[in-house]
């Protein structure tokens, strides 16, 4: 002990002495041994880690992770708070958060991109003050992909709607425009309720337009899928296009050689480039630049696990472009809605992405868009790639519907659609035969004698299928030929083979006219026509 000039001696000193006291020394050692495994505990952890105060969210230190996910260096990170990644409200709620809880958060980074973390939040002492520390985990990817799955199941839910709604509306609208040419076939040039009658079929087949759209969105549409070249297809309509987006919009076109094709419905393809060109015009009010672009592509395995229902190898890019006002992330999260529209009251149907979406899934492509408020909309549509050549079609021959005397069955469950195809067949010198069910056609075939030339089959009827009721009658009628009729076509059709290239198919609403061409087409064609399934 030293002795002090009062002559005490100074004990204090002698007992706090580290090199007097045993232990103390390999004490502190313990504690900087644990203080630095610590840290290398912490820099080197790949899980993204912060330390902040809990009082005042000041960030204490950031890891190594931290800093690659967020794009801060660690100095920049230690003079920030959470509200720097945060809005204040999502600052506070995040520090009152209870320790080791998991929860979720949208955060920013140091470029302005969001991202999605999950933080598990524990209480620590650090450098003496009470602190959190925060484990984070980069969700950015999983959250899109469960965000894609409750899009598609939204909209899968709307499109049975849709179908279902489409289909019931096709049958009325078989029956309004149907007996409405009827009649108008009985009435003279002069007649005064000639014009009357007209105005029932125009207002029919702008309705018949409106359920086609509603078909293709809930992916029930009948497509007439053949190899295509892009190029060519835009070439084609380009002149129309212009007019109708108008001279105060420069129409661009860059269309690269070489392109890939793709196996599509030409006229809906037609339709969708039709629905993106007036959507983007629709963007442009004062003018501006409209680009439609084709490229091939290949969407590798980073793009496919970002996207849903998507398969990397190649594909055909569709690009329409604006330099219009652009989208907010609500706009766009809504944007193939049916119905859903930002124009005003009576502008638009709200049905021309959502046809565009129907189109593209159904000929098992993907549509992405990329948008930003004041900077314009590029909407691309990717189609598989296949190297085959483009389906030539040959000259279309005009042909006036000839009238018959062979023996036709027709099973309809809607009892109005089934009177004005007796009607027609019956005007047409045919003999008919007709049901309302599979049950009594089955009945019918085995008890009659005489010969059965066609059958009509609705494609959905209850407790048996057009197609399952077709090959057996067949199995009794070898030389039966079938025409199937619908207002739409569900996934159980497609996969009995109604939508095969030799199965003869009349999609509803159809006229007396186009029925009766239809049936004779039939009945005319070489040998047995094919059915489906075979």
């Amino acid at each position: 002990m030293r002795r002090t000039r009062a002559g005490r001696y100074d004990t204090e000193r002698y007992v706090t002495s580290p090199r007097l006291v045993p232990g103390i020394m390999p004490a502190r050692r313990l504690l900087r041994d644990k203080d630095k495994k610590f840290r290398i505990l912490f820099r080197e952890n790949p899980q993204p880690m912060w330390v902040f105060e809990a009082e005042t969210q000041k960030v204490l230190e950031a890891n190594a992770a931290a800093c690659a996910l967020y794009g801060y260096s660690a100095d920049e990170f230690r003079k920030m708070t959470l509200a720097g990644i945060q809005d204040e409200e999502e600052a506070r709620r995040f520090a009152s958060g209870s320790g080791g809880k998991v929860s979720a958060w949208r955060h920013r980074t140091k470029s302005g991109r969001t991202i999605d973390v999950e933080i598990a939040v524990h209480g620590i002492q650090y450098g003496g003050k009470r602190a959190q520390l925060a484990v984070l985990m980069d969700v950015t990817g999983r959250t899109r992909l469960e965000d894609q799955l409750r899009q598609a199941q939204r909209m899968e839910a709307v499109g049975m709607l849709a179908g279902g709604v489409a289909h019931d509306f096709n049958n009325l609208l078989t029956i309004i425009t149907g007996y409405s040419q009827l009649i108008l076939n009985g009435l003279g040039a002069n007649d005064p309720n000639r014009h009357s009658v007209e105005q029932i079929m125009k207002a029919g087949e702008s309705a018949a337009a409106l359920t086609r759209q509603l078909l293709s969105f809930s992916r029930r549409q009948v497509l007439q899928p053949k190899v295509l070249d892009l190029n060519g297809l835009v070439t084609r309509l380009s002149s129309m296009l212009q007019r109708v987006i108008g001279e105060d919009i420069d129409l661009r076109r860059e269309l690269r050689p070489h392109l890939g094709r793709v196996v599509a419905d030409a006229s809906q393809l037609e339709q969708v480039l039709m629905n993106l060109v007036v959507n983007a015009r629709e963007a442009m009010p004062k003018g501006g630049t409209l680009t439609i672009e084709t490229a091939n592509s290949y969407l590798d395995e980073t793009y496919a696990a970002r996207h849903m229902q998507v398969k990397p190898g190649p594909y055909v890019l569709l690009a329409v472009s604006d330099n219009g006002a652009g989208m907010d992330a609500a706009t766009q999260a809504r944007l193939f809605e049916p119905f859903f529209t930002t124009k005003v009251v009576g502008k638009g149907t709200g049905l021309g992405l959502s046809t565009v979406f129907g189109i593209v899934k159904q000929s098992n492509g993907c549509v992405e868009v990329y948008s930003a408020l004041g900077r314009g909309t590029s909407v691309k549509v990717y189609l598989p790639s296949i190297d085959q050549p483009v389906t030539v079609e040959s000259g279309a021959q005009q042909r006036t519907a000839a009238r018959g005397t062979e023996t036709i069955l027709v099973v309809e469950d809607d009892e109005m659609v089934r009177s004005l195809v007796r009607e027609t067949l019956e005007r047409e010198g045919y003999q008919v035969l007709d049901v309302s069910d599979p049950t009594a056609a089955r009945g019918l075939s085995e008890s009659r004698q005489g010969a059965i030339d066609l059958l009509i089959a609705d494609v959905v009827m209850p407790r048996l299928s057009g197609p399952a009721l077709a090959q057996e009658l067949i199995g009794g009628r070898p030389a039966l030929k079938v025409l199937y009729i619908s207002g739409y076509t569900d996934s159980a059709v497609v996969n009995s083979g109604i939508l095969e290239k030799d199965v003869a198919f009349l999609q509803k609403p159809f006229t007396p006219a186009a029925l009766a061409e239809k049936v004779r087409e039939v009945l005319e064609g070489d040998g047995k026509t094919k059915q489906a399934g075979e």
